[in-house]
């Protein structure tokens, strides 16, 4: 065989090899079985889901997750008022409750402030209402769930107007805290969703 051949033979051999070693290095990264391509495939797996969990979390955090109490609040026609004993806002934890009304579920809490007055105010506020995040409970404040501000507890029911928690009236009668049925159907305004996106 001349030396021309040879050489023609040998170029033709490698440009097959090269050939094959480029299809299966293609099929191997469309797989995701190339080893060199794996970390890449893997970060991008791993962004994804940390992306949705974040996603996730911000669309979900700001929700409101208090539990609201309806079982001390009187739905008759009838009632003029609802009571709680006052031993129990002895914790100074806020406690969160909903009155059903007609056309409109209307939250509010209810906390011992650090001064030991028991304060009432409605689950929103003048500003981030439409949001319907209301507010949670950390140490002696209560946090908007929705822009993070923060309030003293000694200023609910004090302070009104912005972003602070909107007061609800309230008064002690002998061992009941007791709020009138139309102090609350007063707060109608910040829980009427209808037409909100």
């Amino acid at each position: 065989m001349s030396k021309k051949k040879k050489i023609t033979g040998v170029k033709t051999a490698n440009a097959q090899k090269s050939n094959n070693d480029n299809t299966a290095s293609k099929k191997a990264i469309v797989m995701g079985t190339d080893k060199k391509s794996r970390f890449p495939l893997i970060a991008v797996i791993l962004s994804a889901v940390f992306i949705a969990g974040g996603v996730y979390y911000a669309v979900n955090s700001g929700k409101s997750s208090a539990s609201y109490d309806t079982s001390n609040v009187t739905l008759s026609s009838t009632a003029s008022k609802v009571t709680y004993p006052v031993n129990l806002f002895d914790d100074n934890k806020a406690r969160h409750y909903a009155y059903k009304g007609q056309d409109v579920t209307i939250k509010y809490f209810i906390l011992k402030s650090s001064d030991g007055i028991i304060r009432a105010a409605f689950d929103a506020c003048d500003v981030c209402w439409p949001a319907g995040k209301g507010y949670y409970q950390d140490g002696d404040s209560m946090v908007c769930r929705n822009c993070g501000r923060r309030f003293a507890s000694v200023l609910v029911n004090e302070v009104q107007g912005g972003c602070n928690p909107a007061p609800l009236k309230r008064k002690i009668e002998g061992d009941q805290l007791v709020i009138d049925i139309i102090d609350i159907l007063e707060g109608k305004q910040y829980f009427n969703f209808a037409g909100k996106v």
